[in-house]
């Protein structure tokens, strides 16, 4: 057991020192300053804005930054979609894995351009190899989308006061390039010497120890995984995600992807820091962050090492902890570790099957998608946090009597209601949605074309687990987290649809906000600070914002976790 703790210790104190100079690199590609990569990108990035007819200097406010967002996002949906609805008969496709449903396409383009990657398919037969390519190319853009996000937020926290954030295009092309690319090749690189399959040949025919021939499928695995880890997407190549062995062989190579969907989180907020020259006010960020990381993975890691109790009470020994769910090269620790990773990161890929999770671990899990502001994925893990910075520095300059100020702006009416309607709008859809499905489950209502049979069909599990697997694909789709209670049959119109609606509005309605209230901000006359300005880079201020999330995830979401995780512990005990 101190052994497995030793490599889990390890790699998350390795993952924040690297982080550091990663930060700063980042912080330095935004402002526009000269890097060692430039004499490599800035020939590619010409190129690009050439053929593309974009001007890249020309400053946008927020909504230009928001209607260019918007509008690159709508073309690839539709560009994904047809691919997934003809993929059957188009090229790359050595294996003549079937086209998708129109309800199916439509999930898994939005999943993919939301950077969510929820996957109601199974990656060696649902895709062809020219829509895993496609699929890939979506993780290199949906992150960068969230990274140019943040830059333009960045940028208005750091000017006086103006309406030019930079531009749009020149952040997105620049993530892609410069910090998504050249850490996806280092992943890649790893992971093809680690025994990841990397080509375009069609399934391979081995003999097994026992001497059955078996069909393993392969393709371009390596460096789809790299940017699935890099840019916090988490959509697998292979069905069972990171528990593959082609798709995570070792554990070296659950380290190095552990690894990759750290460090672009942890780095963007030091970049913040050196961006704004304020590193003080990132460490508070991340402190903060980091403790409520802390007590997320520290119940879930313990409960895997403890085991089951219902089977203790057997008389059956579990030294090695749960492992039900678990991979035997990695162990329950590291896979406890991972699970809290991957559902904070909003990455959602998987090295052990969540379905089988203690309750402890599963409540930590949904809490994690639930909070949606520790960390977080590529770019909107700071943007979901910013929210609560608003309503933090509002609620403190209530307590004081003072009119609120954020970096010398005044936050007003119109920034608050925004904040707390992207903060009410999160587990209003996680709510809703589960509440809809219960309703039908609990009354086993035959859904017609929505569902071939009654409700209860979509139900491998009843009772409390069940309620959990449908509370987790709700919260996993609102948080654009993308991994899965898989004991549900979700493959089907109802699920589907309405996850895809969920999809869509959680992803971009929690972009708009922070863009709009940064850009308020921003055209507000700057006010120096004085005596009684609170300071945002206090200890003080990090316990204001880990209160005020705290209370907004214990009053939206204690009943839900009641009903499920929690209730199921207690059978178990």
């Amino acid at each position: 057991m101190n052994t497995e703790l030793f490599g889990v210790i390890v790699i998350f104190i390795l993952s924040i020192i690297l982080a550091i100079p990663v930060g700063k690199y980042i912080a330095k590609v935004f402002i526009g300053d000269k890097t060692f990569l430039d004499p490599i990108f800035n020939p590619i990035e010409k190129f690009i804005l050439k053929i593309s007819g974009i001007n890249a200097t020309e400053e946008m406010n927020w909504k230009q930054h928001l209607k260019a967002l918007l509008s690159v996002n709508m073309g690839w949906f539709f560009l994904c979609f047809f691919i997934l609805l003809f993929q059957g008969c188009l090229f790359l496709n050595p294996d003549n894995n079937p086209s998708m449903s129109p309800d199916l396409a439509f999930n898994t383009a939005i999943s993919f351009v939301v950077n969510c990657n929820l996957q109601h398919y199974s990656g060696e037969s649902g895709v062809s190899y020219l829509s895993q390519m496609f699929l890939m190319f979506l993780q290199f853009v949906s992150a960068g989308v969230g990274m140019a996000a943040a830059a333009m937020v960045f940028n208005a926290m750091k000017e006086r006061t103006t309406d030019k954030l930079g531009n749009f295009y020149n952040y997105f092309i620049k993530s892609c390039t410069r910090i998504l690319l050249p850490l996806s090749a280092i992943v890649a690189i790893a992971l093809l010497f680690s025994g990841t399959p990397m080509t375009f040949e069609g399934k391979d025919t081995i003999t097994t120890l026992q001497g059955d021939s078996v069909a393993v499928s392969r393709g371009p695995a390596a460096a789809f995984i790299a940017i699935k880890h890099i840019g916090t997407n988490g959509g697998g190549f292979f069905g069972t995600n990171s528990a593959h062995p082609l798709e995570n062989p070792t554990y070296f190579t659950n380290a190095v992807e552990l690894w990759a969907q750290l460090i672009i989180p942890f780095a963007m907020i030091f970049a913040l820091g050196f961006y704004l020259k304020k590193r003080k006010f990132s460490h508070v960020v991340f402190g903060v962050m980091t403790i409520g990381f802390l007590l997320l993975v520290i119940p879930t890691v313990m409960s895997e090492l403890n085991g089951n109790p219902a089977i203790k009470k057997m008389g059956i020994s579990q030294t090695t902890g749960a492992m039900e769910g678990k991979e035997v090269r990695f162990g329950p620790a590291i896979s406890g570790f991972w699970s809290i990773a991957t559902t904070v990161i909003s990455t959602g890929s998987v090295n052990s099957m969540h379905d089988s999770s203690m309750p402890v671990s599963g409540s930590m899990q949904l809490l994690a998608m639930m909070v949606n502001a520790f960390y977080g994925g590529c770019g909107v893990g700071f943007l979901n946090f910013y929210v609560f910075i608003i309503l933090a520095v509002f609620i403190s300059g209530l307590m004081v009597g003072r009119t609120p100020e954020f970096l010398g702006k005044k936050i007003e009416a119109r920034e608050v209601k925004i904040a707390a309607f992207i903060a009410i709008l999160h587990p209003l859809l996680i709510l809703s949605g589960t509440a809809l499905a219960s309703y039908f489950a609990a009354n086993d209502t035959a859904i017609g074309y929505w569902f071939s049979g009654n409700a209860t069909g979509w139900l491998n599990n009843p009772g409390h687990h069940g309620f959990s697997e449908m509370l987790y694909e709700y919260t996993s789709s609102a948080a654009n987290n993308g991994s899965g209670f898989e004991g549900l049959g979700d493959n089907n119109p109802f699920w589907n649809i309405t996850t895809g609606i969920v999809l869509l509005l959680s992803r971009f309605i929690p972009i708009i906000g922070p863009l709009a209230i940064a850009g308020l901000l921003a055209n507000k006359k700057y006010i120096p600070e004085s005596a009684g300005t609170l300071k945002t880079d206090t200890t003080i201020f990090g316990v204001m914002v880990f209160a005020v999330i705290a209370i907004i995830a214990a009053l939206s979401f204690f009943p839900a976790l009641a009903l499920g995780p929690l209730a199921e512990y207690f059978t178990l005990k």
